[in-house]
């Protein structure tokens, strides 16, 4: 009798355990969110005026967009460590076409981001190379490229360009609409289409994919053209709002970033389910984090340890959630 009450008492804990981690695995980023918000509103003068939280909304834009690509990519059971490089490239091949005009360089620009993905996604898909090794990869030679299309920073003198770094839409920036209706266009593919009930499948189990009789290459190749895509746009709305190219520090350590927001906001390591939901709070999160060691006079290398310190929690929590 006694051994079924310790059993009974047993279960129970470890149902409220795996009830506590459900719950922090899929609000937790919410909750972080409202925590950060609450200490900054207390704790940081000047939070709550308007241009503040334009600020904020602006330079997590560029956050969000890379996510969005690299929710795609965790969800097919891979990664995308080239989006960093992409944007530098983005922006070395913005630079280079805008003497063409500002749409030929666009379009370029994303082309670049295409074609990175191209690469990766054949890799993993043809020859069989694991994610973070192709994308380790060309994160590499991306970066090595973007260098030597444009050494050195390069002011970007365009009105086209300046009016999509710094025109808004009554009050809300270009930056953060287009930001916002990505989500909703990536958010809508993943939920509503084949192609994201494919990527899923893919994600929850390969070999299954593939007996399914399911395009399992050709969808790898478009999860990573779309991260390459959705990271090239990133880079140009960095330079628009920079106005000016810098391969040699934009994008640094965005995979960081990127994957912090998508792992936090609920989307598994292990594939099968992407939640943009959750990315987009992820993305918050890391800006506000940002934000407050910033406004508190801590150095840029503490936010590193504590996106780094938040990627273990998620990943922790995850697993164990897994086990039961």
């Amino acid at each position: 009798m006694t051994d079924l009450a310790t059993d009974a008492v047993g279960a129970t804990t470890y149902t409220d355990r795996d009830r506590i981690l459900g719950l922090l695995q899929n609000y937790g980023v919410y909750l972080g969110v409202a925590v950060l918000l609450i200490l900054n509103i207390a704790l940081t003068p000047h939070f709550l005026s308007a241009e503040n939280f334009r600020t904020q909304a602006v330079q997590v834009a560029p956050v969000l967009i890379v996510a969005l690509g690299m929710a795609l990519a965790i969800g097919s059971e891979g990664v995308d460590l080239s989006v960093g490089s992409v944007m530098a490239l983005s922006t070395s091949l913005l630079s280079l076409y805008l003497g063409y005009g500002t749409w030929v360089a666009l379009i370029v620009a994303l082309i670049g981001g295409a074609v990175i993905g191209v690469a990766n996604g054949s890799l993993i898909a043809f020859i069989g190379v694991q994610p973070i090794v192709a994308t380790l990869a060309l994160m590499v030679a991306g970066r090595g490229l973007a260098l030597v299309l444009l050494p050195q920073l390069k002011d970007v003198r365009d009105p086209t360009m300046a009016s999509l770094g710094s025109g808004d839409v009554l009050g809300i920036p270009y930056l953060v609409l287009i930001a916002a209706a990505l989500a909703l266009v990536v958010a809508f593919v993943v939920r509503r289409t084949t192609f994201g009930r494919q990527l899923l499948a893919i994600g929850d189990s390969r070999p299954a994919a593939r007996l399914a009789g399911l395009p399992v290459r050709r969808v790898l190749i478009l999860v990573y053209v779309c991260s390459g895509v959705l990271a090239a746009i990133a880079g140009v709305l960095a330079t628009a709002r920079l106005t000016a190219s810098d391969p040699t520090s934009l994008g640094n350590l965005m995979e960081l970033s990127a994957i912090t927001a998508v792992v936090v906001g609920g989307t598994p390591l292990s594939g099968g389910r992407v939640r943009i939901g959750g990315t987009v709070a992820g993305a918050v999160l890391i800006q506000l984090l940002t934000t407050t060691l910033i406004k508190h006079d801590l150095p840029p290398s503490w936010t590193q340890i504590a996106q780094a310190v938040v990627i273990i929690l998620a990943v922790y929590a995850a697993r164990e959630r897994g086990k039961r």
